[in-house]
């Protein structure tokens, strides 16, 4: 079962959810995991008349600190007697501090509730959106749900194996990642499991344009080749992670596959919203380029329609553009 041994979790002492701190307190006693939860507070700005830096600039950041600080530690008393809870405040933009404080203390795992994005019709906000890019560790993102625990769990994995020797190895390992989290998941709260790669065969396009002509059934055995293929791929990695010691768990929650053929960018959240998954485990980067799952556009596309929790994983070597203050 995938552990978590330093989680942070970022609270918004404005709007508290009683549901998802309940949770994250849950997780690390279940984990026996250090807990930390963090607020931040944006720095007084200089006003009309107001010097930066200046005795009411200073002495206004320091009552909003000491009143953030209440806040956060009311907020956490109750669950004091079931784990030891370090609370912190951050000063500055919410991101950059989170990442800071994940860089500067060693946190495995950043749980967040969304942005309010009541004004869009999408999840997460800009502030989710930058963690996701840039945060070295795993996020998830808990959208708020009236039941206690997951009832499906939707992990997202990419079997094609045409890159580079080195890069393949790492997108190897954020599969078997995500599958290990998915499933440790799904075991604690007896959630479904379901498994998801969407593929399409390179070239098809062309072949189908007539740009090249070959006859229909080439074409068709070309495709048919390409959906063995993957579906090979597919399996090969369900058995690696299901014989991994440790994982002998993982073939009694009877995945159910969904080896589709389409976009990622469409199949995925579309599968998402046939399965009413409760949360999208899946891999990604900061920009195409970086080696890892779905890179790039492909996973922000997604992300930008999901209506669900998603829990997002960096690959092995993933270095945040994010710097530690000195």
């Amino acid at each position: 079962m995938k552990r978590f041994n330093n989680i942070l979790y970022v609270l918004n002492t404005e709007k508290i959810d009683k549901s998802v701190l309940e949770r994250v307190v849950t997780l690390a006693q279940n984990n026996q995991a250090r807990l930390t939860v963090v607020s931040t507070l944006e720095p007084v700005t200089v006003g009309f008349g107001m010097p930066e830096g200046g005795p009411i600039s200073v002495d206004l950041q320091a009552a909003m600190i000491s009143a953030q600080t209440q806040k956060l530690e009311t907020s956490v008393a109750p669950y004091q007697e079931r784990v030891n809870i370090q609370t912190k405040l951050r000063v500055g933009t919410q991101f950059l501090e989170i990442i800071r404080e994940v860089l500067d203390n060693g946190r495995d795992l950043v749980i967040k509730v969304p942005e309010s994005m009541d004004w869009i019709d999408q999840l997460f906000g800009s502030e989710d959106l930058h963690l996701l890019r840039k945060c070295p560790c795993p996020v998830w993102l808990i959208k708020p749900a009236p039941q206690e625990t997951y009832r499906r769990i939707l992990a997202a994995v990419d079997v094609d194996d045409t890159h580079a020797s080195e890069e393949q190895e790492i997108r190897d390992e954020l599969n078997q990642q995500i599958l290990e989290l998915a499933s440790s998941m799904a075991l604690s709260g007896f959630a479904e499991l379901h498994i998801v790669h969407a593929w399409e065969a390179s070239g098809e396009n062309i072949l189908r344009g007539g740009l090249i002509y070959l006859p229909e059934e080439r074409v068709t055995a070309f495709i048919e080749d390409e959906r063995q293929k993957r579906e090979a791929g597919l399996n090969r990695l369900i058995r690696k992670v299901n014989n991994k010691p440790g994982q002998d768990s993982f073939s009694y929650l009877k995945p159910q596959t969904h080896l589709i053929k389409g976009q990622p960018r469409k199949e995925i959240p579309a599968l998402a919203k046939q399965i009413e998954a409760d949360l999208i485990v899946m891999g990604t980067v900061a920009r195409t380029g970086v080696p890892g799952f779905i890179i790039g556009n492909t996973a922000e596309a997604i992300l930008g329609q999901i209506e669900c929790s998603v829990l997002a994983l960096k690959p092995r070597g993933f270095v945040s553009p994010v710097t530690v203050d000195k």
